[in-house]
């Protein structure tokens, strides 16, 4: 099993998370954005192949991941709206942040405000979440901490008005897993 990503993806860092905590054996490809062009045909990491299977989106490879190691993924329709959630999040998060690398003015066109609206929105509505402040941690919760500490490496939020998800995010990057997989500075 071949996972192909960037040390930054927090989507990439959620899937190596999983293959850690499985008894999966697998090998990491560092891939840059010329090589997933060419590799995958959603142009994008992470991807997956095992044998013959091709998988190209996060969520079908942790869903992968976790059935071949007897694990549970996301089991409620709860848990499934609330990661799609977080993935909403995070997709509007790496627009603007690649809009304004680019040199978007990204407060200036209706697109990225409501981007950026859906991004405040959907931060309010995680600090409802139940958070642990110790693992084991599930799917959405490993999700929400990718984004979380991605979002927060990249300036592309201020958690100082959310003390649950400052908490948690705090709790989480002390986890093995999470300071294994986290990116190089």
């Amino acid at each position: 099993m071949k996972l192909y990503g960037s040390f930054t993806s927090p989507f990439v860092r959620h899937c190596r998370i999983a293959l850690l905590e499985s008894t999966l054996d697998y090998q990491f490809i560092e891939t840059d954005q010329a090589s997933s062009a060419k590799l995958s045909p959603t142009k994008r990491v992470p991807f997956l192949h095992d044998g013959e299977l091709s998988l190209t989106d996060s969520s079908a490879i942790l869903r992968y991941i976790r059935h071949k190691s007897s694990k549970t993924y996301l089991d409620t329709v709860v848990e499934l709206d609330q990661f799609c959630m977080i993935n909403t999040a995070l997709d509007s998060s790496i627009n603007l942040f690649f809009l304004s690398r680019d040199g978007v003015d990204i407060e200036r066109f209706d697109y990225t405000i409501r981007q950026a609206q859906r991004i405040n929105a959907t931060l309010a509505e995680f600090e409802k979440f139940e958070l642990p402040l110790y693992g084991p941690f599930n799917d959405v919760q490993l999700r929400l901490g990718c984004y979380l500490s991605w979002a927060v490496f990249r300036q592309r939020i201020d958690i100082e008005d959310y003390p649950k998800l400052k908490i948690f995010l705090a709790t989480i990057e002390k986890e093995p897993f999470f300071i294994e997989t986290a990116p190089p500075v």
